[in-house]
């Protein structure tokens, strides 16, 4: 069955980026300590990332952050997702206009306009499509940023959130969540490397 992940690294104090961020400095100041776990040799900072990037079907992005990894600093052959990992799963970008442009032309991009349910709706049939051409079980993949997966956590959305919880205070960037909803979520696993702590949770 198709599930829908939210899946990102978020500082001791609650940061997905530094302070600052913008297309020429997707990930603010200082926010590159986050995922300085996606680029160890620890074997389970490897298996974290290999996983992650299996198991996706198809990816949801806020525009944000499609417009940090189009730019002339973003993704490439050796830096986009899963990188080395897995194939090339769908892109699914929520935007209130598409872009006129696309840089990554190699990549399946699609832009909804009609509003984040719209947009995982979309992915989760692309996954679910992909799971059945390859005979795998495949999944959603909220790949962020903050905003979009907070608000589809706060929007009832996410079955499963995984942290990449690293061992940085950043002071100030784009929180996670804000003002959300209280909720208990379910422990599923907890792995400690010497980059990141992984976490994983039901969410009910």
């Amino acid at each position: 069955m198709t599930r829908i992940i939210a899946d990102i690294s978020v500082s001791l104090d609650g940061f997905v980026t530094g302070p600052d961020p913008g297309p020429d400095n997707g990930l603010g100041t200082g926010g590159e300590a986050l995922h300085t776990w996606a680029f160890s040799d620890d074997p389970d900072d490897r298996r974290y990332l290999h996983e992650g990037t299996a198991r996706s079907g198809a990816v949801v992005l806020g525009r944000r952050l499609f417009d940090v990894v189009d730019g002339p600093g973003g993704w490439d052959d050796t830096t986009g997702y899963g990188a080395g990992e897995v194939g090339k799963p769908a892109f699914v970008v929520v935007t209130s206009a598409p872009p006129r442009s696309v840089r990554l032309t190699d990549l399946d991009w699609t832009f909804i306009t009609t509003g984040l349910p719209d947009a995982v709706h979309t992915a989760r049939r692309r996954a679910e499509a992909a799971s059945a051409a390859t005979g795998q079980d495949l999944d959603v993949v909220l790949m962020g940023g903050g905003a979009t997966v907070g608000s589809a956590i706060e929007a009832g959305l996410v079955d499963t959130l995984t942290l990449h919880l690293a061992p940085v205070v950043l002071g100030a960037g784009t929180p996670l969540f804000t003002g959300a909803t209280p909720r208990t979520l379910v422990q599923r696993s907890v792995t400690a490397t010497s980059t990141a702590t992984h976490l994983t949770y039901d969410i009910r």
